[in-house]
């Protein structure tokens, strides 16, 4: 790091909401926020649900309100619509209302999920395509109606790296910053991945939590909240448990030390290993022990307070993070935790999601445990939490918060 950098606003709507009290107070109960979905295997003819971390109905109320506010915004995915709703919250709340050489950087795993899934059978179904198929499912097309939508000149880029996407955008606003070629820049990540095609490739991978089977729907429906689908950070766990949920994250990045920020970083780190499974990374996160020591730099690990790791509830990747946590911090390991047993796995915007969780957790000096988990010892005090997020094929970032 060159400089240190200030957080100064963040917005997000997920499964938890997309108001800040509403957010924290949902982190301070110990039930998820997953529900079920019936999705249409493709296998068979009959029904079946899921469980999955959508949103609210208040939060998908705001977004349909989003769509039908400009004639031009009706054809977009709910990707972008997310993006927009959550950068526009983010700029209010940082009062740049009357800058317009911001930057903007919105990242995204999957982008117009739904809408490619449409146009795709519609040509299927037709041997033709929709005028609008191609510009409303480029990649690009998140940040551009982002910066469209704020009137903003400054640089517009989109990016995906699978998982840890949002956390790249971050790190490229962060460069951007640094070069001297920005004061500002807003970056996040969106995920509309709720479809039925996409759960069909995380079940075809093994790695999607399945539905008690042993219970009636009925008294499934009744003890949902007794249990919890996703474990993620639960070593004890036989089976994979990942859920997807949907969501967007922005935030607002200014050079220096900025009075009333929400947190500072200062550090980043990255780091991608070498494939050996198309899927996987290594048994020790090799990638994740580089990314988390590169955004230390001379800091000492026992300075962490607490970690929010990527933990996407499979069991190899569960496990391959906390072995990379215990090669670099031995035997004083931080206060660990993650929010994907809350509102699902989002892909892209996981890690801007995450980084939401520690700032909540700097501002209220209070760690969110997770309930199945194995107790901790909690931090008197938290002054630095470290975020991490990984991505198919190894492409790890932490990044390092201080209060």
């Amino acid at each position: 790091m060159n400089q240190l950098i200030s957080i100064t606003a963040l917005a997000s709507i997920s499964a938890l909401g997309s108001n800040p009290n509403e957010i924290w107070q949902n982190y301070l109960l110990d039930k998820h926020f997953l529900s079920q979905k019936e999705i249409s295997p493709q296998d068979r003819n009959d029904k079946s649900k899921v469980f999955v971390g959508q949103l609210s109905k208040e939060s998908q109320h705001k977004v349909d309100e989003l769509r039908k506010s400009d004639a031009k915004y009706r054809n977009l995915d709910d990707s972008v619509l997310f993006a927009i709703y959550v950068s526009r919250e983010a700029i209010k709340s940082a009062n740049w209302k009357s800058k317009t050489n911001f930057g903007v950087n919105f990242g995204s795993s999957r982008g117009a999920t739904a809408l490619f899934e449409k146009y795709h059978k519609e040509f299927l179904e037709t041997q033709k395509s929709s005028t609008l198929s191609s510009p409303t499912t480029t990649l690009g097309n998140i940040s551009s109606w982002v910066a469209h939508d704020l009137q903003t000149s400054g640089p517009e880029i989109s990016h995906s790296i699978t998982c840890s996407t949002a956390l790249h955008s971050l790190l490229n606003g962060v460069a951007w910053i640094n070069s001297g070629m920005s004061d500002h820049f807003l970056v996040g990540g969106s995920e509309a991945p709720l479809t039925n095609f996409t759960i069909a490739q995380m079940q075809a991978l093994k790695v999607y939590a399945k539905r008690h089977s042993e219970l009636a729907c009925t008294e499934l429906d009744s003890r949902v909240e007794e249990s919890y689908p996703c474990k993620s950070f639960d070593l004890q766990k036989k089976k994979n448990t990942m859920v997807l949920g949907e969501g967007a994250s922005a935030i607002c990045l200014e050079k220096g030390i900025v009075k009333n920020a929400l947190a500072t970083i200062c550090g980043v780190g990255f780091a991608t290993e070498v494939l050996k499974h198309n899927t996987s990374i290594s048994t020790n996160a090799i990638c994740f022990q580089k990314s988390m020591k590169m955004a230390l730099g001379t800091i000492s690990p026992n300075e962490i307070d607490a970690i929010i790791m990527h933990a996407p509830g499979t069991i190899k990747g569960d496990q391959s993070e906390i072995n990379a946590i215990s090669k670099v911090f031995c035997n004083k390991t931080p206060f660990l935790t993650t929010n994907k047993w809350k509102l699902g796995h989002t892909f892209g915007a996981s890690g801007m999601l995450s980084l939401e969780l520690a700032i909540l957790m700097l501002q209220h000096q209070k760690v969110i445990a997770v309930p199945f988990a194995e107790r901790q010892n909690q931090p008197k005090n938290i002054k630095k939490i470290l975020i991490n997020a990984v991505g198919f094929g190894g492409n790890a970032v932490s990044i390092l918060l201080t209060k």
